[in-house]
């Protein structure tokens, strides 16, 4: 490890536990860190500062093996959709389809499109073939890439022609939720726009009828439950919510409040966490370092927000352990109007001065390492307390934030880089995903 001149106005070499490796493969003996923070935590929540970057699935992967081997966490939760993580849980148990077509549709927000990402569900899948109990995966996401109500309203109906089969549900409440439906996040725009050109009539409709779906299913819990088993009634029901859920969502960004849809999503994944502890004894989470933060949320023009990690500290206390991410420099998922048009990723430039992720990158350590932002001596913490500011992932945008408040650790990665895209996968996606894969790669060659 090298130390520049720098680290001596910010953190400490002490501060700093280097780590030797990302490759999920490397041997676990630099990863003492995480044995001690570890504790009696029921959820170790991993963020990222921006999405589909390769060390950042690297790191989760890598660190959902040693949870799982050396602590007994028996679940993976991730930011993506919980109707549909269903599919990626049975392939890791061993189901017989084709992986492309489950990283393209047991997977949403297009996280599933990436190698790194097959690589983690072919171990899930392996370390189940011999586990004593499998490892299983869970989405805590809203349905259709938080765009579309109609994954999870089919499955509902598909539940309900089985489990209350004398039931004739309305047509035109599915025929009203296509109407504003999205296949991918690069329809999502498009999407909202159709929702926003519907009579208010015909959205109030899909409403309705939603609340009237969710009376049925609650009402005949007895005679659904009798029939399929509380396994899947509950599976269903918790799907029904999310979708109503993601309901109001649309309705509150149709009308311009991204709070209060940014803050009904985030209580919702809360809830799906929640309902996974009640099945699982403990769990890896990942997501955005947005959604896992202890404190309130910050974006451009807007009030702050209360994040999943709000509500997750509030109910767990200390049983709620919080890595968050920082990066220096490399690339990072393009934010701006050409991403639907193909452009993915830009350019990274080094963080700004002042910020955490400045502090971290100026400690001089060439490769990724970790900071017990619980266990610093007074000079760092002082040190990170005021570094005041954390890349937020979203275009240049710096949120205001305290890290000792917001995070329990802190890993650091010096270069990021774009995930390689699973040709496999993008080959079973919608045709829109397809189209924009097609001109992000054929602009790089």
């Amino acid at each position: 490890m090298t130390m520049n001149t720098s680290a001596a106005a910010g953190l400490s070499p002490e501060a700093v536990i280097p780590l030797d490796a990302l490759d999920p493969d490397a041997p676990p003996d630099d990863l003492a860190w995480l044995d001690e923070a570890v504790g009696d935590a029921r959820v170790v929540a991993i963020g990222e500062s921006a999405h589909y970057n390769r060390e950042s699935y690297e790191l989760r992967h890598r660190l959902l093996r040693h949870l799982a081997e050396r602590h007994g966490f028996g679940a993976y939760a991730m930011e993506s959709g919980f109707t549909e993580g269903w599919r990626a849980d049975a392939w890791v148990r061993g189901a017989d389809e084709p992986l492309g077509a489950v990283m393209a549709g047991g997977l949403t927000s297009l996280m599933g499109l990436w190698t790194p990402m097959r690589a983690h569900l072919e171990w899930m899948r392996r370390h189940n073939a011999t586990a004593a109990r499998p490892l299983a995966f869970y989405g805590i996401d809203l349905p259709g890439s938080v765009a579309s109500p109609l994954p999870g309203l089919d499955a509902v109906l598909a539940y309900l022609a089985a489990a209350d089969p004398d039931f004739r549900p309305d047509p035109g409440l599915r025929e009203g939720v296509a109407a504003f439906a999205a296949p991918s996040p690069f329809s999502a725009p498009a999407a909202l726009a159709a929702y926003t050109g519907l009579a208010q009539g015909a959205r109030d409709a899909v409403t309705a009828a939603l609340a009237d779906l969710t009376a049925r299913l609650t009402s005949r819990r007895l005679a659904c439950v009798a029939r399929t088993g509380a396994a899947a009634y509950e599976r269903a029901l918790h799907t029904l919510r999310l979708t109503v859920t993601l309901d109001a969502v649309v309705r509150a960004l149709a009308r311009g409040d991204h709070q209060g849809a940014m803050n009904a999503r985030d209580a919702a994944m809360a809830d799906t966490v929640d309902w996974i502890l009640a099945r699982e004894e403990r769990i890896v989470l990942a997501a955005h370092n947005g959604h896992l933060q202890r404190g309130p949320g910050v974006l451009p023009g807007m009030p702050p927000m209360m994040p999943l990690g709000l509500h997750l500290a509030d109910r767990l206390g200390d049983g709620y352990l919080v890595i968050g991410a920082t990066s220096g420099t490399g690339q990072i998922l393009n934010t701006g109007p050409d991403f639907y048009t193909g452009t993915l990723f830009t350019p990274m430039e080094a963080p700004e001065p002042g910020s955490l992720d400045a502090l971290m990158h100026a400690a001089g350590h060439d490769g990724p390492f970790a900071v017990d932002l619980r266990r610093l001596s007074p000079a760092d913490a002082e040190a990170v307390r005021g570094a005041a500011r954390r890349r937020a992932g979203v275009g240049s945008f710096y949120a205001e934030q305290n890290a000792l408040e917001s995070f329990d650790l802190v890993v650091h990665l010096s270069r990021v880089t774009a995930a390689e895209p699973d040709q496999d996968a993008i080959a079973h996606a919608s045709d829109d995903v397809r189209r924009a894969f097609a001109a992000w790669t054929g602009g790089e060659g």
